[in-house]
C-alpha cells in the first residue's frame, strides 16, 4: 500500500499532499485499484487513460504485445508490399479493444518505424459502447486527433497510417481481411471454474468490467467464438497473436484442431507461463 501511496503522490498530486490526495488515499484504502484512482497507465510507452474504466492493461499482455509487434516490424513482408497485394497496404485489427492500449501501441510503432512509402490501417473493435469512447480518448492523448472515425494519422512523405473505431460483437460488425489480429478476449470461467476467482484479486472482481473479465462457464466461451470466425477475416500468410490463461492451454490448443488451424505455437510471458500464442494462416 505504501509504495502505491507513493505512486499517486507522485503521479497523480505532483507530490502535493492536498485534500484530493487524501480523498484519493481513502479510495486506495477500500481497495480500489491504483491505475483507476491515478486515471492512468503507461503502457509500451504510451499514456492510457482509464476514465471510462476498461480493463486495466496488465504487464503479461504489454509483455507479449511488445513481442508481436517486433515480429511485424521484422517482417520482410514490411520492405515490400503486404500479404494482401492490394493497394490498401497492410491492415491490423485489435479485437475486444477495452482500453485501446494494443493497438495504440501499434500505431505509435508503425508510425515510427514503417518504411516510407508504406500504407498501414490499425481497426479498433469493442462491443462496449463505454470502450469505443475511451478509445477515442486514448486516441487523442497520444497524438491521434480528430473526431472521425477513420484518419490519416502520419505526415510522412508516402507513407500513410490510418485507424478506425466500430463496436463489433466479436466479428459481427468487422470487415475485410487481416495481416494481423490482435485478440486478448474474456477468459476467466462463470460456473465451475468460480472457485478460480479465489486466485483473482478482490479488487479486480469489484472495481473492473466483468464484460472484460468472465468467458462464459469454461473461459472459453469468446475464444471458441473468434477462433470459429477468425480465418475469413486472415489474408494468406497472415497472424493472429492471441492471451489465453496458462491452464488453458490444452483446450486451446483443442480448438486450434476443431476449427482446422494448420500452424500455431504457444510462447510464456515473463512469469514463465504460457501466456499467448501465435497463429499463422496457411
Amino acid at each position: 500500500m505504501q509504495k502505491e501511496i507513493e505512486w499517486l503522490l507522485r503521479e497523480k498530486h505532483q507530490n502535493k499532499a492536498t485534500e484530493n490526495f487524501y480523498k484519493d488515499m481513502k479510495r486506495l484504502k477500500t481497495g480500489e485499484p491504483v491505475d483507476y484512482v491515478i486515471g492512468f497507465t503507461e503502457f509500451l510507452g504510451c499514456k492510457i487513460d482509464l476514465s471510462k474504466k476498461p480493463l486495466i492493461p496488465r504487464p503479461e499482455t504489454e509483455f507479449w504485445v511488445k513481442q508481436s509487434i517486433q515480429n511485424i516490424l521484422t517482417n520482410s513482408s514490411l520492405s515490400v508490399c503486404c500479404s494482401c497485394g492490394d493497394n490498401k497496404g497492410m491492415r491490423v485489427l485489435d479485437i475486444f479493444a477495452g482500453s485501446g492500449c494494443i493497438g495504440i501501441a501499434v500505431l505509435k510503432h508503425l508510425e515510427k518505424f514503417l518504411p516510407a512509402s508504406r500504407q498501414a490501417q490499425v481497426f479498433f473493435a469493442d462491443k462496449d459502447k463505454k470502450c469505443l469512447k475511451q478509445i477515442k480518448i486514448n486516441l487523442k492523448l497520444n497524438n491521434f486527433f480528430k473526431k472521425i472515425i477513420y484518419h490519416k494519422i502520419s505526415t510522412r512523405k508516402n507513407c500513410s497510417i490510418k485507424y478506425r473505431v466500430a463496436q463489433s460483437d466479436v466479428f459481427s460488425n468487422v470487415k475485410n481481411k487481416y495481416d494481423y489480429i490482435f485478440a486478448n478476449p474474456p477468459y476467466i470461467p462463470t460456473s465451475a471454474g468460480w472457485r478460480n476467482k479465489n486466485k483473482i484479486q478482490k479488487s479486480v472482481l469489484k472495481y473492473e468490467p466483468k464484460l472484460a473479465l468472465f468467458g462464459g462457464a469454461d473461459g472459453l466461451f469468446y475464444i471458441r467464438k473468434f477462433l470459429s470466425q477468425a480465418q475469413k477475416y486472415l489474408n494468406p500468410g497472415a497472424q493472429i497473436f492471441m492471451e489465453f490463461d496458462p491452464p488453458q492451454k490444452k483446450q486451446v490448443e483443442k480448438l486450434f484442431k476443431k476449427f482446422d488451424y494448420k500452424k500455431w505455437e504457444f510462447h510464456k510471458d515473463q512469469y514463465n507461463k504460457y501466456r499467448w500464442v501465435a497463429v499463422e494462416n496457411r
